[in-house]
């Protein structure tokens, strides 16, 4: 759906009169279980298709615990979603499922990370000085508690762009809340500018593309040098927007170091909201130290500018008294010293400290720059949201406030034509493997259009209507006949919709990268179900270059030491962990709906030769050993395990060869362990470990 065309009404199709007939016609009259298989049946019929046949139960449960939670399901969940069939039947039996994975506090580590995506998440600034983000592990640990307590989506919103600006109770809230803007600080940063002034409108920049594209897949920030060539957002809409985030302070909480230029204050957070630390603490005594070697420096570089400007007047060497060199050297140390000083009170005590925004002391309008150059300046545009979206009693930017306040109630106004809309297809992308409209962050007239507009429209109003609720989204949408589909291939289906946009089947995906670590950890009895506190970046790397961090011996070389979910492994730009690097993770420097997927060498040789893989497998085996009696009956317990299902003939005759060949006659010796290790590292590298059905 081109930008702006329709605002988010229900579709003027009427179900009874063109879905339910042509179901009955069909011989499909009771196939429907939910509202929008009645969209997906009327498009197939009117394509002379027939949906596919339900997908068996032990595959429905392990795509509906790898979509919901991204870990694989027990042998005795298995057992028990079997037992809850024959006792219950399907509707009732997958229904009490949904709930209790929606009410799981791994489903808001699985859908969190989602959205993290989007929000370009990571720990590090990135670009050419990429130094370290020591508090951005707040920001996931908030994302993650918002989607567990399933908190409107209109209201995590608002949250994320002006939490600093909303009223709170206690200073448990207002911590909260002030983490919460950490969306708008995580973003890449140039530390390395050497104008000021280009790296404040640099960074407005990017927070304004980051909520333009997140929130309505289009980005206004396309028009900062000339008028959006394809959407109609204009130079004016670009600068009356970006003086909203020009007018904003971001805490980004690095030290000016040899590394960098710039330093970003950190946020100090209320103390009584007993927000856990990291850091330590450095006491009284040294914190008087540092200060009166700070001013020392600053006397420094006061007498010595003073001495180089009367040389310069008598004719003499101004480089002597104050060279570059020296400049440089009381400019890093001071910001050296500055940095440990903000991370402590008056008696030396760590400070709870985050990243994050709050308004300016001085709000301003963003003056029109020509072609986008800092050095061009124009008048100056009045701060406003772009005209392309006309809402009734839509708010007004204050003049004393910045407007990002505001700005979120515009974007989560019931009529505008995008927010609900985008986030819809964000959920169902992530249950069918591509949204209804394809192009996840280009809702423009260069994106894709929708496949299913007014399933579109009638699951956007009905997610508005039950209170921006992701979880009944979800839930709505995986209790759905069409979610339920074998994927079995069908010839005559596929000629007339080789890529499924019709949905005649379901469609196998591959794990992202994250579920695959995951799952390897479950299945190996390992998994560290407990969140750490922190990460590894605020723990042991702290605010320096990632350039250095290969030289800590205390740090692992990839980066993957831990038994903990994926997602709390470190993110950093240009220095991610190897799994997720060799498996197509999101780039974290841009809004990423829709992860690439790749199928290259390097995965294979990672699958073969990585020791973490190595380590899982031997795991893997010593828990089939001591789980199960005898070979036949290890051999099914790591197929349901692995696969939640039980090895076939050709399965099971292959296996025998394998291990005939290699003459084990013993279950105990060590080169049978060994060789029953080798076994499970082969069953976690089979495709079919690491693709959904």
């Amino acid at each position: 759906m081109p930008l702006g065309i329709s605002p988010p009404v229900v579709s003027t199709v009427n179900r009874e009169a063109n879905a339910t007939p042509l179901a009955k016609a069909a011989g499909y009259s009771d196939w429907a279980k939910r509202e929008l298989d009645h969209f997906i049946l009327a498009k197939l019929n009117e394509s002379g298709l027939s949906p596919s046949a339900d997908a068996e139960p032990a595959t429905l449960l392990r795509r509906l615990h790898l979509d919901l939670v991204g870990l694989p399901p027990s042998p005795e969940a298995i057992t028990a979603f079997q037992k809850r069939i024959e006792s219950d039947g399907i509707d009732s039996a997958l229904a009490a499922e949904v709930d209790a994975l929606l009410a799981s506090p791994q489903f808001g580590e699985r859908w969190g990370r989602h959205w993290l995506d989007v929000a370009r998440f990571a720990e590090s600034s990135g670009k050419e000085a990429n130094i370290s983000f020591p508090y951005a592990w707040r920001y996931r640990d908030y994302v993650i508690d918002a989607v567990n307590a399933d908190l409107p989506f209109d209201r995590f919103l608002a949250e994320q762009i002006a939490g600093d600006l909303l009223p709170y109770d206690n200073d448990a809230e207002r911590a909260r809340l002030l983490i919460a803007t950490g969306f708008l600080a995580i973003g890449p940063k140039n530390l390395d500018e050497m104008n000021p002034l280009q790296f404040v409108a640099d960074v407005a920049d990017e927070q304004l593309d980051t909520v333009t594209r997140a929130v309505m897949a289009s980005s206004v920030a396309c028009a900062r040098c000339h008028d959006h060539k394809f959407d109609p957002f204009s130079m004016q809409d670009y600068y009356a927007l970006s003086g909203v985030f020009a007018s904003t302070k971001t805490y980004f909480g690095t030290a000016v170091s040899p590394s960098n230029r710039i330093g970003g204050d950190p946020l100090v957070l209320p103390l009584g909201a007993d927000a856990p630390i990291l850091h330590p603490s450095i006491g009284k005594q040294r914190v008087e130290q540092l200060k009166t070697q700070l001013a020392s420096l600053k006397k420094e570089q006061q007498d010595r500018l003073a001495a180089a400007m009367k040389a310069r007047r008598s004719g003499g060497d101004a480089e002597k008294e104050f060279s570059i060199r020296d400049a440089l050297r009381i400019f890093w140390t001071t910001g050296g010293i500055e940095g440990q000083l903000e991370k402590v009170d008056e008696s030396g005590q760590a400070l709870p400290l985050a990243m994050g925004v709050i308004d300016r002391q001085r709000i301003i309008n963003s003056p029109l720059l020509e072609r986008g150059e800092i050095n061009k300046p124009g008048r100056p545009v009045p701060r406003r949201f772009p005209q392309v979206i006309e809402l009734s009693d839509a708010p007004q930017v204050p003049a004393r406030h910045s407007g990002r306040l505001e700005f979120a109630r515009w974007l989560t106004h019931p009529d505008h034509p995008l927010t609900a809309r985008v986030m819809t297809n964000r959920v169902w992308r992530h249950l069918f493997g591509a949204g209804l409209v394809r192009t996840m962050d280009n809702f423009g007239f260069s994106g894709e259009r929708p496949s299913h507009p007014e399933l579109l429209d009638t699951l956007a109003v009905r997610f508005m209507a039950d209170g921006w609720s992701i979880k009944k989204l979800v839930r709505e949408i995986v209790l759905s006949r069409t979610y339920r589909q074998s994927s079995a291939y069908r010839e005559d289906a596929f000629r007339t919709d080789p890529e499924n946009r019709l949905l005649w089947r379901a469609s196998k995906r591959r794990l992202d990268a994250e579920a695959i670590r995951d799952a390897m950890l479950v299945v190996a009895g390992e998994l560290d179900s407990a969140r750490p506190v922190g990460s590894l970046v605020g723990t042991k790397i702290g605010d320096r270059p990632i350039s250095l961090i290969g030289l800590d011996p205390n740090i692992p070389a990839d980066l993957d030491g831990s038994k903990h979910r994926s997602v709390y492994l470190p993110v950093l730009r240009d220095r991610l962990p190897d799994v997720l690097d060799l498996f197509d993770f999101a780039e974290p420097s841009l809004v990423t709906g829709d992860r690439e997927t790749t199928n290259v060498p390097v995965q294979a040789l990672y699958l073969m030769n990585s020791s973490f893989v190595q380590s899982r497998a031997t795991a893997l085996a010593n828990r089939v050993q001591r789980e199960a009696d005898g070979h036949e009956q290890r051999l099914r317990h790591a197929f349901v395990l692995c696969f939640s299902r039980a090895p076939d003939a050709e399965e099971t005759k292959l296996a025998a060869a394998f291990f005939d060949q290699n003459q084990v006659n013993s279950d105990n010796d060590q080169q049978s362990q060994k060789l029953f290790a080798s076994y499970c590292q082969a069953l976690l590298a089979t495709a079919e470990f690491r693709n959904l059905d």
